[in-house]
């Protein structure tokens, strides 16, 4: 069974191409799609970006790999082309299921900082009717907490919103922080904002806190975001390289390691590996070829092709078709069973035959049925109609709930962002009158119409 999301929403407002404020429905299976340039990489980059905040608690990097999206002036939405007088902030937020069937919500808001990089300006974490809000700037830094019984602020130094106690390890979580606090009279530092009359919180109003901050607000939740070009085949490799890669360069010492070290889990992640090759006609078989005894010599990689009474010859990863190197990486990562539990994914499809786009639907549909989330920028038919297909013929435990289209319409200088769903059937519902418009207006014109 699918089990619940992490993401169920992304709000962005004056982010990129993004100016009215822009809500999308999130699923375990999420596909982007629209014309280029309509900012779908640059969706996945604030998805990105905004778990950052909520796992570090601190401004995100908006320039490390795969998304280079720049300084704050290139982020920030402008009202015209070419003009450096923008918006003087941009927000994203999210949407996630919490606990006791209350939902988690993140907002993000970022203003022109050191160096020209966006920094955290405010951040607000709201569940139900408990709320946490930091406003991060050296006129004005406060902490500020509330729920149905009142609502308090949180002296700190101007200047050094560091001191604030939402920085630093897990011990400092709001439950044990409140709670030490109230049980010894220390409670000096929480002032009543304007219009409360309470000070003193209660037990169940320090609980709720912690159960938002420490529960909610240090998600475990790990990204991986793979660029739309993985790395090029090389013919022999080096140990050398574990960490994982947006261009797939960890891939072939992930694999190596695994086959020397874990007997255990090479067999069950060679199977997976495999199952997808053969279904998708790049290959049967992999090999990892040592050279020598030792786990940190050279290695090679090698695929093989079945016919239907023999076995071909083992082949260098190097010597066969562009699209395996391509879709390996992909294939890792989502079998690995350290993985990550939320893909972001720019156009898997790249340098793949439409059998194997086609396969690559199938495996996202069992992906996402298995309780991963995937985000996937994506330009090819043939990857969203497998996915409808499979939804029709109930090839997974996926709903059509469970699938989120969201197409990416210009309008002007800004961007729209429809949030489509399929039904029993497959069909898609609610398309707007651009979806699709190109490949009708083709088929109009290959019958003569």
């Amino acid at each position: 069974m699918v089990s619940q999301t992490p993401l169920q929403e992304l709000r962005l407002r004056d982010f990129r191409c993004f100016r009215e404020q822009q809500t999308a429905r999130l699923a375990p299976l999420t596909l982007l799609v629209g014309e280029n340039s309509t900012g779908k990489t640059s969706f996945l980059a604030a998805a990105r970006a905004i778990l950052e905040v909520a796992t570090c608690h601190w401004a995100p990097d908006f320039r490390s790999a795969p998304y280079d999206l720049g300084s704050f002036y290139e982020i920030v939405h402008h009202q015209r082309s070419g003009s450096r007088l923008g918006a003087e902030s941009f927000s994203i937020g999210f949407q996630c299921a919490g606990f006791d069937s209350e939902s988690i919500a993140l907002e993000a808001t970022f203003t022109l900082g050191e160096g020209a990089a966006p920094e955290l300006g405010r951040v607000e974490w709201r569940s139900g009717d408990v709320w946490i809000r930091e406003v991060r700037n050296v006129q004005d830094s406060r902490t500020e907490l509330g729920c149905t019984s009142g609502s308090w602020r949180l002296a700190t130094s101007i200047g050094a919103p560091e001191q604030s106690v939402f920085h630093g390890a897990e011990a400092l979580a709001m439950e044990h922080v409140l709670l030490a606090a109230a049980e010894n009279g220390l409670l000096d530092e929480l002032h009543p904002v304007q219009g409360d009359t309470r000070v003193v919180p209660t037990a169940r109003d320090c609980k709720e806190f912690g159960k938002l901050y420490f529960e909610g607000g240090y998600f475990r939740s790990r990204a991986f975001a793979a660029a739309p070009v993985r790395s090029s085949p090389l013919r022999t490799y080096d140990p050398i390289r574990l960490s994982q890669h947006p261009e797939g360069l960890s891939m072939p010492a992930f694999l190596a390691s695994v086959y020397a070290r874990d007997h255990e889990a090479w067999p069950q992640l060679k199977q997976r590996i495999e199952e997808f090759g053969h279904k998708s006609g790049l290959f049967d078989e992999i090999f990892v070829k040592r050279f020598g005894n030792h786990e940190f010599e050279p290695f090679q990689l090698e695929v093989r092709r079945w016919g239907k009474k023999r076995k071909g010859a083992r082949r260098n990863l190097i010597d066969v078709g562009y699209g395996v190197s391509q879709v390996l990486p992909l294939l890792v990562e989502m079998h690995r069973r350290d993985g990550d539990s939320l893909f972001l994914l720019q156009q898997p499809e790249v340098h793949l035959h439409p059998s194997a786009q086609a396969a690559l639907g199938s495996l996202f549909c069992s992906t996402a049925a298995s309780g991963r989330q995937l985000i996937v920028e994506t330009h090819s038919e043939y990857i969203i109609d497998r996915v409808r297909m499979d939804i029709r013929d109930r090839e997974t435990d996926l709903k059509p709930e469970d699938v989120s289209i969201l197409f990416f319409e210009r309008a002007d200088l800004d961007v729209h962002i429809h949030s489509l769903r399929f039904d029993e059937q497959g069909n898609l519902l609610d398309a707007p009158d651009g979806y699709g418009q190109f490949f009708m207006d083709e088929t109009r014109r290959s019958i003569g119409l």
